[in-house]
């Protein structure tokens, strides 16, 4: 009898599939190099709330390490590092391979927008003396949860003579804040009774941004006059200047570290910052890869990736085509040869909701990063589905360099499921497969993470542009 259960629990090790929590499978230096890790990360998510922020972040550091504009005339050559600064919405970078590029490059990809609330064009008003903006939500959230938390407000405004002014208030010590206001309990039994998604509606989610006159002259609209007089004083814009203004409302609280044992990570942002800080980090630490290493941060997933700064334009391709001219080869041969990674966040497990997801196929905090052979929705709509064949050599790749990995899918069948960028890359005859760090209240003002899969994130990402 002993010898059967030897030999089965022997059996068992050598056939069955497992998942671990990685705690389990890495060492004290691992351990200590995972917090390091995310202490980065988290100021970065900090400081980075927008997708101009996270470029301008980005170049920063890119040309701190050597990374220079790149331009289609250049001559390039083993090791040079070179960037493109899509309109300061998106950004590539590159460090050039000891292969020839007609072997193909390795792509990072991953997008630094995230949901929020954008101002209208016209959006400040003054009703019942206060002071409010009116506003579109980007991408998709449940609009409750946006109500009653501090908000900041960040973007660029363009003024009537063609220059620009950053807007950025809420976040440093002795900034104001913003917010949405909400209906107490003893009043909403109405709203209560609205459906979830109807709770608080579009045009309900108004920011409360003032509520003190100009003066005491009897004038209408005086605090909105107030307001006004403020951004004109601070900033030389008027209320047409609003027309020319990309203006966003994100939280204004700050990153946190949650749990008692400081092992997750809290905050606004992390879909897809916190797969895109990884792979940044990865293509800054890459020297004279085999490969053409390339990472690309874009923007526009959130709603489609359209515009021309969204991977659904031909930036990518164009660079592409642009770096195989460089060396004599074409375009559509070197993405033929070439892999990616779509860099995107999963949704993790989450006990209190446990029958949206086929516990067999979804991801676990603290199990590492995901990779994620599909996404879509039900009938794997809107996804590329990778092969099986590019999914064993990422399989290979991950487990030769002993990342801590799992596989997941957005949740059960018949539930809903989402996109990433994955099927605009592998439309231009790129392998792409998604991988990332699975997320707890994705795209939730505050959504949670694991440290140790923000870290095997970079591990996974560095292995691959090193291959």
């Amino acid at each position: 009898m002993e010898k059967k259960i030897t030999e089965s629990k022997q059996k068992k090790e050598l056939l069955f599939s497992k998942s671990e929590h990685a705690a389990v499978r890495i060492d004290e230096k691992q351990k200590a190099e995972s917090d390091a890790f995310a202490r980065d990360y988290m100021a970065f998510l900090n400081a980075a709330k927008t997708e101009r922020k996270a470029v301008k972040m980005s170049v920063a550091a890119l040309e701190e390490k050597g990374f220079v504009p790149y331009s289609p005339d250049m001559t390039l050559k083993a090791g040079d590092k070179i960037y493109v600064n899509n309109r300061g919405k998106a950004v590539i970078a590159a460090v050039i391979g000891t292969t020839p590029v007609t072997e193909g490059v390795r792509l990072c990809a991953a997008h630094i927008d995230s949901p929020r609330l954008d101002l209208k064009q016209n959006p400040l008003y003054e009703d019942y003396e206060l002071a409010m903006l009116k506003t579109h939500y980007y991408g998709g959230i449940k609009k409750y949860q946006w109500t009653a938390i501090p908000l900041s407000l960040h973007g660029v405004v363009i003024l009537s003579d063609g220059s620009s002014v950053e807007v950025n208030i809420g976040e440093d010590a002795g900034d104001p804040v913003f917010c949405v206001t909400d209906l107490l309990p003893h009043l909403a039994p109405a709203q209560m009774k609205r459906p979830a998604s109807e709770i608080i509606r579009g045009e309900e989610l108004n920011i409360l941004v003032g509520s003190m006159p100009f003066n005491k002259d009897e004038e209408s609209e005086q605090v909105k006059l107030n307001i006004l007089n403020f951004l004109y004083e601070k900033y030389g814009m008027t209320e047409t200047d609003f027309l020319s203004a990309e203006l966003e409302a994100v939280p204004a609280f700050p990153v946190s570290e949650v749990g008692f044992d400081r092992s997750m990570i809290g905050g606004y942002g992390h879909d897809d910052r916190v797969c895109a800080y990884p792979a940044l980090r990865a293509i800054l630490d890459c020297e004279n890869p085999i490969h053409t290493a390339v990472t690309i941060l874009t923007d526009k997933e959130e709603t489609g990736s359209d515009g021309n700064t969204g991977l659904c334009s031909s930036y990518l391709q164009y660079f592409l085509e642009d770096l195989a001219e460089c060396f004599g080869a074409k375009g559509r041969h070197v993405m033929h040869a070439s892999q990616c990674l779509s860099a995107d966040v999963n949704a993790a497990f989450d006990p209190t909701f446990p029958d949206v997801m086929e516990q067999k196929n979804c991801a676990y905090l603290n199990h590492g990063v995901c990779v994620t052979k599909f996404t879509g929705a039900r009938g794997k709509s809107g996804t590329s589905d990778a092969s099986a064949e590019f999914v064993g050599t990422i399989r290979r790749l991950l487990d030769a360099d002993h990342v801590v990995w799992q596989t997941g899918e957005l949740g059960k069948v018949d539930c809903g499921g989402g996109g990433t960028v994955a099927a605009y890359i592998a439309n231009l005859d790129i392998d792409t497969i998604d991988i990332g760090v699975p997320v707890l209240s994705m795209h939730a003002p505050f959504e949670v993470v694991s440290k140790l899969d923000v870290y095997m994130a970079y591990r996974a990402f560095c292995a691959f542009i090193a291959s």
